[in-house]
């Protein structure tokens, strides 16, 4: 073999990633033993201003919701060690707090051992999560066996895995639509729900899942940032960010704080420790560069760029920087009034809906926000999955729920692209 520069960069690659693999097969899985979930109410502005200020100054407490106004509720995860100073800085501002969950390891190993369990399963169903190899070898499957399937490739992560989507077309010149899942690691039921409408677009044979399958061009990637999603699986349950070094200690940005409109102006953090932390620079993360340079190729094709998050039922739209309304509000407003009631139609789901910045939270540097801001795709909407938050779970959705997520969220999913077909969102530029 002759040894060059180009020899020397493919087995740099390899060492890369055969180092970054075995850093992940001999980590000590992270455990949170004792570690208690808290639920506080603030009453006053001036107690949502403590408790937000808690996120930034202590990598002790895990922010799992996020409260966006008084009366609303943060879900924090509160390390042992640093519970007596919580509590006590709690109760010496009269911030009224409740227990939910004295040991939030206790769901985490239930969960791993009926994983560990199912490996020896049959087909890939919707019976339970799946790992990203899993998932990457039923889109492999489906497009060898449908012909209107197409693999795509935007590119690889950080540790070199594949940033693997599908295409799926009856017919060239067709609207698109995007659909995006697990750009944030521990929002299981995110990847579980894309994969599900998928498989509907696909194989459904109700008319009105087909007359929407063939109506549009679908793009479809359900998993954003594999390395953070594998990362939950074999080591951190609650693992959020991407795997990018930033420090000795603080690892990964937001890849949902990190792309290139409005980047860093508001609710992200400068703090690389932080799970808001925006990176250093806009499309700092090879994920959201590589993401956005696939999209950017589509340009003008797409009519409608959809993002799936966990958990709090919520259907968000444009923008999330400011509270000022974007050109077409009234009918993203509307849109979603009429999504929204449809979702709630088989289970009695109840979601909310609204512009990010007031419906959730300040939020900058997002896809959904880039895409309409950035790409002009003036249909974008971020669905926030199961659970409403009532109970603590979150995250570990329990898996007899992924079905009826995916069919609510199709049924809502029709009802969205119709609703904004019938005002000529995809006839022409609007």
């Amino acid at each position: 073999m002759v040894w060059n520069g180009a020899t020397s960069s493919r087995w740099g690659l390899v060492l890369l990633l055969a180092f970054s693999v075995l850093a992940i097969e001999t980590a000590e899985v992270a455990r949170y033993d004792n570690y208690r979930l808290y639920r506080v109410t603030p009453h006053t502005e001036e107690q949502l201003r403590a408790v937000a200020a808690m996120e930034q100054a202590s990598d002790s407490l895990i922010f799992l919701e996020t409260a966006r106004k008084v009366g609303d509720r943060f879900d924090i995860v509160v390390a042992p060690h640093k519970l007596a100073d919580f509590t006590e800085t709690l109760e010496a501002d009269y911030i009224p707090h409740q227990l939910i969950e004295q040991n939030v390891q206790r769901s985490f190993d239930e969960e791993r051992v009926r994983l560990t369990n199912k490996r020896a399963k049959g087909p890939f169903d919707w019976n339970d999560y799946h790992s990203l190899e899993e998932i990457h070898a039923w889109l492999d499957k489906l497009a060898s066996e449908h012909g209107e399937v197409e693999l795509l490739d935007a590119g690889r992560s950080h540790q070199n895995r594949t940033l693997k989507g599908v295409k799926l077309s009856y017919g060239e010149g067709r609207p698109g639509v995007f659909l995006e899942g697990g750009i944030h690691a521990r929002e299981w039921i995110s990847p579980a729900t894309v994969t599900y409408i998928l498989n509907e677009l696909v194989n459904s044979k109700d008319p009105q899942v087909r007359a929407l399958a063939e109506k549009f061009d679908w793009y479809v990637f359900p998993n954003a940032n594999p390395d953070g999603y594998v990362y939950t699986f074999q080591v951190n349950r609650l693992w959020r960010k991407t795997r990018k070094a930033y420090g000795p200690f603080c690892y990964g940005a937001d890849p949902n704080r990190n792309w290139d409109f409005h980047w860093a102006e508001q609710g992200t953090s400068n703090n690389a420790c932080s799970d808001t932390y925006a990176g250093p620079q806009a499309f700092s993360e090879v994920e959201t560069r590589s993401l956005s340079a696939f999209v950017e190729t589509l340009r003008g094709k797409l009519g409608a760029y959809i993002a799936f998050h966990s958990y709090s039922q919520l259907l968000l739209f444009p923008y999330g920087h400011t509270g000022e309304h974007s050109p077409n509000h009234q009918d993203l407003d509307e849109i979603a009034e009429a999504t929204v009631k449809s979702l709630a139609q088989r289970y009695g789901t109840k979601y909310t809906y609204g512009n990010v910045y007031d419906a959730i939270y300040p939020a900058s540097g997002s896809s959904v926000d880039w895409s309409y801001g950035v790409q002009d795709i003036k249909i974008a909407y971020t669905y926030e999955l199961r659970p409403d938050g009532g109970a603590w779970n979150g995250f570990v959705l329990p898996p007899n729920e992924i079905v009826p997520t995916g069919e609510e969220t199709l049924d809502s999913l029709v009802t969205l692209l119709e609703e904004s077909s019938a005002r000529g969102y995809y006839d022409a530029k609007k």
